[in-house]
């Protein structure tokens, strides 16, 4: 009976599974039809599972390779038709540029970009899976609502009339300014939250940064990816000057690529040859960008730099000789399996034929591009090729120059920014810009924030061009609050060809009070860098065009004129000294206080709570014998 029920049920089994997977029964079949045997009911029921299991594995590992999305109903519902499975659209590119100054020093531009074909902003969107993209600063796109995030940590200052202009500059310290999405309603909260998230993944001390070092420029800082957005309360900027680099800021930026520094070219990225450098910046770049000419797919652009420059001095050179192991202590051996493109470019447009420098290996591919107004001629290493390691698996390049390399031009557009004045009581302010253009003005945008204890005397603002006075056509000045935020001070200022142009503002200094001041108040306080921002008439006519393909140090700010292109410019922080008291007279007044009261408190208590008693004087010493003898002879004693 028990045999019976087993095979009825294993009967019941099989029409079930026949009725609801028909595909396995013809499995079934035919492999019955070509082995001319019957296969047991045990052996078809564990093929089945097996087909179901890989069929299952299959499928996880599609989900895995894919880009899940869900769409959230109005109602709180999944949309299980909205639910696509559709593969990642990304790519990550890399490159290193490699340009000679004519100081002999020599500059070198690390650029990582990765391109991700998905919208954050989309409404009811929801990203669940990174491949190359990091996860950490793709959860703080969507949490916040950014729209674009701009951060970068600079140790030393580019030094623009010896080094030229920088494919992207930065000013010393760390800065930080984001875009928010229109939908943000509580802008400074998410402000707030967004600075100390950035702080725990960069190891900085974005925490410090609050209301009373953040701004909302109105024209400076223009989005730098898709929109045209005007409303300036959705914008944050903030600085600060002080923040030290070190590799405590350098590991986590390495971790946020594809590769980290295990392959490609952030294997040259050794702490200890970075940072014994004149000049240090790593920089985050997160905006939306188009990927064609009519802007039909958009992605997100993630852009990750590194610009370092090598003193001939410093680093122990002492000969115009260079090569990627001098410089950073390790050789190039292959490229990073993730990147689509792996280039290293040199330039070479002051070296045309060799007489300044030996470039080795040598390279047949050359490449032009447009940068900072200027034709350049670059000799391109592409490191996905075999040829370009060679039989020993191994990249060192080598620069060894053979004579002077002349004097440099001068940019077009220089800044400085001093104090002057004496005493701790005012002073003033004095920003100097250049056009070094002999025959063409252009206008540019001037941001100022001055810190709260600097009070502005907005009245004494003057702006002088060639001893004559030169009218802002903009102004836009926000006074400062004590305590709670910056001065901000915007001008629009058309500088004449060939000129020097001052701007100058009175202050005075505030008394601050004593829990405010730094640990090391004598040292001073540094005022952030100015922004001098500007469209500089172009030496040669730019491409519009930029879908086409280019060199990513050359594309990074889009050009919508083919005469002139936009430079960003920063000055030299300041350090102001404030008034500051004498924090040894704290000590005093506690030393002295604590003695009168252990002196005077203390013996005024003691004659308060003491108990006095009369003490009998003892008898003489003979009386004292005397009663020793008589005790011993039992006689009474002697009174």
């Amino acid at each position: 009976m028990a045999a019976h029920r087993c095979g009825l049920s294993l009967v019941i089994i099989l029409i079930v599974s026949s009725l609801t997977h028909p595909s396995r029964c013809d499995t079934l079949t035919k492999s019955n039809d070509n082995t001319g045997e019957k296969q047991s009911v045990s052996d078809a029921l564990r093929e089945a599972n097996a087909d179901e299991s890989n069929a299952g594995e299959e499928m996880n590992e599609r989900q895995w390779q894919s880009t899940d999305v869900e769409l959230d109903r109005s109602d709180g519902t999944k949309d299980s038709e909205s639910f696509r499975l559709a593969p990642a659209k990304d790519q990550f590119e890399e490159e290193l540029v490699i340009r000679p100054l004519h100081s002999g020093d020599i500059y070198a531009s690390f650029q990582f970009r990765t391109l991700w074909d998905t919208d954050f902003l989309q409404e009811g969107q929801k990203v669940s899976h990174y491949r190359l993209f990091p996860k950490s600063l793709g959860q703080v796109l969507s949490k916040f609502s950014v729209r674009e995030l701009h951060i970068s940590f600079t140790q030393g200052f580019w030094r623009t009339m010896q080094w030229g202009q920088p494919f992207i500059p930065s000013p010393p310290g760390a800065e930080l300014w984001v875009w928010f999405h229109h939908t943000v309603s509580d802008v400074d909260g998410n402000w707030k939250e967004l600075t100390n998230v950035l702080s725990g993944i960069f190891c900085a001390s974005l925490n410090f940064i609050d209301l009373t070092n953040t701004v909302q420029p109105s024209a400076s800082f223009k989005p730098l990816g898709l929109g045209n957005a005007t409303d300036h309360r959705f914008l944050r900027y903030a600085t600060l000057p002080r923040e030290i680099v070190c590799t405590e800021n350098l590991t986590p930026w390495k971790k946020l690529l594809p590769c980290g520094s295990k392959a490609g070219l952030a294997v040259l990225m050794k702490s200890e040859k970075l940072f014994h450098s004149s000049f240090h910046s790593q920089a985050v770049h997160i905006r939306p960008v188009c990927q064609d000419e009519q802007c039909t797919n958009k992605a997100w652009e993630l852009r990750q730099t590194l610009n370092v420059v090598f003193d001939l001095y410093t680093s122990g050179q002492g000969k115009k000789e260079w090569s990627l192991f001098k410089m950073f202590s390790r050789t190039l051996t292959e490229a990073c399996p993730l990147a689509a493109s792996s280039k290293v470019y040199v330039d070479i447009t002051d070296n045309p034929e060799g007489e300044l420098f030996e470039l080795s290996p040598a390279t047949p591919l050359l490449s032009q591009a447009v940068v900072l107004g200027d034709r350049r001629t670059y000799s391109v290493y592409d490191l996905t090729r075999a040829e370009t390691f060679g039989q020993l698996r191994s990249f060192n390049l080598l620069l060894r120059w053979k004579g002077d390399s002349g004097d440099m031009l001068r940019p077009l557009l220089h800044a400085e920014r001093y104090v002057a004045g004496f005493g701790l009581q005012t002073g003033e302010i004095h920003t100097v810009i250049y056009n070094n253009h002999p025959y063409r003005a252009f206008p540019v945008l001037l941001m100022d924030s001055v810190p709260w204890y600097l009070q502005l005397y907005i009245h004494t603002l003057t702006v002088t061009s060639k001893s004559r006075d030169n009218k802002p056509s903009y102004i836009h000045y926000q006074p400062a609050k004590d305590r709670h935020r910056p001065h901000l001070l915007e001008m629009l200022i058309q500088l004449p060809p060939h000129s020097m142009t001052e701007v100058t503002v009175q202050f005075e200094r505030a008394l601050l009070k004593w829990t405010e001041y730094t640990p090391d108040p004598n040292h001073g306080f540094y005022v952030g860098s100015s922004v001098v921002s500007a469209l500089v008439p172009s030496m040669v006519a730019m491409n519009t065009n930029f879908t086409q393909d280019q060199p990513l140090f050359s594309s990074f700010v889009p050009v919508k004129e083919e005469s002139s292109y936009f430079v960003r410019v920063y000055t030299e922080p300041l350090l102001v000294n404030l008034p500051t008291p004498d924090f040894s007279m704290p000590y005093n007044v506690i030393c002295l206080t604590c003695t009168v009261v252990a002196v005077g408190y203390g013996s005024f208590y003691n004659l308060l709570t003491r108990t006095f008693q009369v003490d009998e004087p003892s008898p003489p010493l003979a009386k004292r014998l005397a009663n020793l003898v008589r005790r011993i002879r039992g006689v009474p004693m002697l009174a």
